[in-house]
Parts: structure tokens; C-alpha cells; sequence
């Protein structure tokens, strides 16, 4: 989905990730060890752990974490976290889906409606932006050495129903139940991609510049430093210019 892509382009130049790598760890380190509690501990047999064990590699998650993850799970230790979404709006009107994995419903709740308030946005009821969205599976490759008309090919090939391209990224688009075919397909021509994912897509995405677009990354920057927020997507997208300037903001 473009905005968050954006988004996380604007992170990586800002270098939002390196600074914050023991809560990216933590929060990778939830998803496995939920993954590995709802099917099988080995991501041979479970899709969704193998997504989660692929992205924490991705981010140089060193290996022995992921194990004690996986065997937290199977050891059937620690808290048990429950999937929560919750939908609300930012800035400008822009619509926000937020993905958490939460022990305590109740302090996660209070937690997304206080960052909405403080940053100029606000917390809908269910269903109240998700049907401006689809409900896919995205799978991502750098650009350097791929050509659009390689991957296009190659996703054809594998089944996927839609492709993005741009100067950073390829984004590869399926059917949510298709997703790990879909990449395992990808992955014996392209290589590994550099994420394979279930997303939210949005039906029409919102132009933010300005003031607006400054509260906009503030506001998502606050949703994903909560512990207990995984991934938050949104129907937002930034001009060239725009993005320029947020990647060069402090």
C-alpha cells in the first residue's frame, strides 16, 4: 500500500528503525511467538509463521531470539495475545487502520484513542474505515537489479493479480488466501523478497502536504512506538516533493 510504503521510506531515512531496534525485536518476537501458538512451531508447516520468521531475518533479528520466540510458543509460557484492529482517522481526514497484539484489550484501547486525540486525528467504531479497504497479501522486492518487466512476468507467472512499481520498490498484490503460494512461486524465480505480508489496500488513497503531512508522521510515528501496535496502514500518499521534505525533516 503506497502510503505505508512511503512512510516507511521516510523511517529509513530518518533512521527510525536503528534507533528503536529493541522495540522492533520485541514486537517481531510477539508475532512469532503468536504465529507459532496458532498452528504448528515450524515454519515449514505454518505460512504465517514463516512470514513472521522471514520479516524478523529481514531485519537482522538475530537467530537465537527467534528460537526462544518460537519455543516460548510451544512452551506455552508467557501472555497470551490477542489480535486487535482498530480504525480511526488522522489528519486531513486520512483513514487509519491500526493492527495490534495485545495482553490487556483495555490498555491498548486507551492507549490508540490517546495518541489519535493528541495528534490531530480520532478513533472510529468497527467497520468504520475497513470498507474503504481491501484485504490482501503484499509482497515486496527492492528494485536494484529487478526490472519492472521482469517481476511482472515472474507475478503472472506465480498467480498474483496486481503489480506496483517505483523507483524503490516492487509491490506484488494477491488474494490474502494466496499469499504464501504466491511468494514461494516468486521466491524460486526472483529470489527472496524482502517482504511477504497481509496488508490493507486502500480503494482511493488521500494527498496530505504540509502541516498536514508533518502531524500525519507524527501521528504514526506515536501508533507504532506503542508496544502493543504491530502495524498501522493508511489511504494516505505524499507528492515526490512532499516526500522529500519529510525525509529531510528532524
Amino acid at each position: 500500500m503506497a502510503g505505508h510504503s512511503k512512510f516507511a521510506n521516510i523511517k529509513h531515512r530518518k533512521g527510525a528503525q536503528d534507533k528503536k531496534r529493541s522495540a522492533l525485536f520485541s514486537k517481531l518476537s510477539r508475532e512469532i511467538t503468536v504465529a507459532a501458538k496458532m498452528g504448528l512451531p515450524d515454519p515449514d508447516m505454518n505460512p504465517r509463521l514463516r512470514l513472521a520468521v522471514n520479516t524478523a531475518l529481514k531485519q537482522s533479528m538475530p537467530k537465537d531470539n527467534i528460537k526462544k520466540a518460537i519455543d516460548k510458543a510451544s512452551a506455552s509460557e508467557g501472555e497470551d495475545y490477542e489480535e486487535i484492529r482498530y480504525e480511526g482517522y488522522g489528519p486531513n481526514g486520512v483513514a487509519l487502520i491500526i493492527e495490534a497484539l495485545s495482553d490487556n484489550r483495555n490498555r491498548t484501547a486507551t492507549s490508540v484513542r490517546t495518541i489519535l486525540s493528541k495528534n490531530g486525528g480520532n478513533l472510529g467504531s468497527s467497520g468504520a474505515v475497513a470498507h474503504s479497504f481491501d484485504r490482501l497479501g503484499l509482497i515486496e522486492y527492492k528494485a536494484d537489479g529487478l526490472s519492472e518487466e521482469k517481476v511482472l512476468e515472474a507475478a503472472m507467472e506465480a498467480g498474483a493479480d496486481d503489480i506496483q512499481s517505483d523507483e524503490e520498490t516492487h509491490s506484488i498484490w494477491t488474494e490474502a488466501d494466496q499469499l504464501h503460494e504466491v511468494a514461494s512461486a516468486l521466491e524460486k524465480t526472483l529470489g527472496e523478497p524482502e517482504t511477504a505480508k497481509l496488508a490493507w489496500r486502500p480503494h482511493m488513497e488521500t494527498e496530505v502536504e504540509g502541516k498536514d503531512a508533518d502531524q500525519l508522521v507524527r501521528l504514526i510515528e506515536a501508533l507504532e512506538d506503542d508496544d502493543d501496535v504491530q502495524t498501522v496502514w493508511g489511504n494516505y500518499t505524499f507528492s515526490d516533493a512532499e516526500l522529500e521534505r519529510l525525509g529531510q525533516a528532524d
